[in-house]
């Protein structure tokens, strides 16, 4: 089913002056045809006139109803020719052989330290910090102040 889009335009109340064309019935209609030529020609179709009432403020708080004579026109949608439905391609499926799974790498462990023996004190050695060195002001313990003399 063909879908159109519509334009309404009011009608000219007046005609347009013209070589030739005396009675005020020629220069209205003179006035209409070049009103139909220009829409005829962006693809609009003239469908009808009608007269519709149209309500207008009238003075402070009053309104009065004036009709108004409007000119339809249509033409076909361009996107109802984009728009209309397609068959969806087809296309085969290749069937893939699903990819092997790998077991994870076990986790190689470095050395480990020789321990003291125990009849021998341990000797404090100073603690890494895990992680990225932060700001001083982003520690958690601003009282030690052992790590600003360090910097």
């Amino acid at each position: 089913m063909p879908q159109y889009e519509y334009k309404v335009v009011p009608a000219p109340k007046k005609g347009v002056k013209s070589w030739g064309m005396k009675s005020s019935e020629d220069r209205f209609a003179t006035a209409l045809t070049k009103l139909m030529n220009d829409f005829g020609a962006d693809g609009w179709e003239y469908q009808r006139s009608d007269t519709l009432p149209c309500e207008e403020k009238s003075g402070f708080r009053g309104r009065t109803t004036v009709f108004q004579n409007m000119l339809v026109f249509r033409r076909l949608r361009e996107e109802a020719a984009m728009d209309a439905p397609v068959e969806p391609k087809r296309t085969r499926l290749i069937a893939t052989a699903p990819e092997p799974k790998t077991e994870p790498k076990a986790r190689v462990e470095p050395p480990a330290e020789p321990r003291l023996a125990r009849s021998e004190p341990a000797a404090e050695a100073p603690v890494a910090e895990a992680g990225p060195k932060l700001p001083v002001f982003m520690r958690p313990n601003r009282d030690d102040k052992s790590d600003v003399a360090a910097e």
